[in-house]
């Protein structure tokens, strides 16, 4: 077994979520171009706990070296190991209405790590359309695509009544793994990673938090 497939085995969704925050503060302290941070900067600067910076930290070897703190290059490069983040991961969309088109211009759906290779729609006006470089094909073609393309993550953007059948479709077609932004809770297939988002539960939470605070 290799060392991503024990952290992928070990390591629980909360810490993977603040590997990803760690990446993001280490990321634009090398912007700034600073080279060293220890776990107390990184806290103070972004408002972390250091202890909990080293306890993560800790689960993928010995980064830093007391005294002199973390090098930020090389701890970037090992957390991006780690995450899976040193190759790139094909997308195809699904869903090409506001939210699907604008995902699919995203420029973080767009980068050395994530690239949207395909997007989809079953809407015969919305076939053959543009969305920046790519042409919008029918939903029917989905297996053919996963397999041209090498698509490894599926994004639902489709409505909530569609949701199953495109998330069954993108699985049989060999996805390895989805993100569903339809607002429905899908049966999932064992063994396969999947995320939802659905902004109404955010929204809802929010509004919940504001009554709250006014009484």
């Amino acid at each position: 077994m290799s060392e991503r497939e024990i952290y992928a085995l070990d390591v629980s969704s909360l810490i993977l979520n603040r590997l990803s925050l760690y990446l993001r503060c280490l990321r634009a302290l090398q912007e700034e171009g600073i080279h060293r941070v220890s776990s107390q900067q990184l806290a103070d600067q972004f408002q972390l706990s250091a202890p909990l910076i080293r306890k993560d930290f800790a689960q993928f070897g010995e980064f830093g070296i007391r005294g002199t703190g973390y090098d930020i290059g090389h701890l970037i490069e090992r957390l991006q190991s780690a995450l899976g983040l040193d190759q790139q991961h094909p997308l195809l969309v699904v869903g090409m209405g506001r939210l699907g088109t604008a995902l699919a211009r995203y420029l973080g759906f767009n980068d050395a790590t994530f690239r949207v290779v395909a997007v989809l729609d079953n809407d015969p006006a919305k076939v053959g359309q543009e969305v920046g470089d790519l042409t919008i094909r029918h939903t029917e073609e989905i297996e053919e695509i996963v397999r041209e393309l090498g698509v490894e993550i599926g994004v639902l953007t489709v409505p909530a009544d569609a949701a199953q059948a495109v998330y069954d479709g993108l699985v049989d077609a060999g996805v390895q793994a989805v993100l569903n932004f339809a607002p429905v809770r899908l049966q999932l297939r064992p063994g396969l990673p999947s995320k939802s988002v659905d902004f109404r539960t955010h929204l809802e939470e929010l509004a919940y938090l504001l009554l709250s605070k006014e009484g």
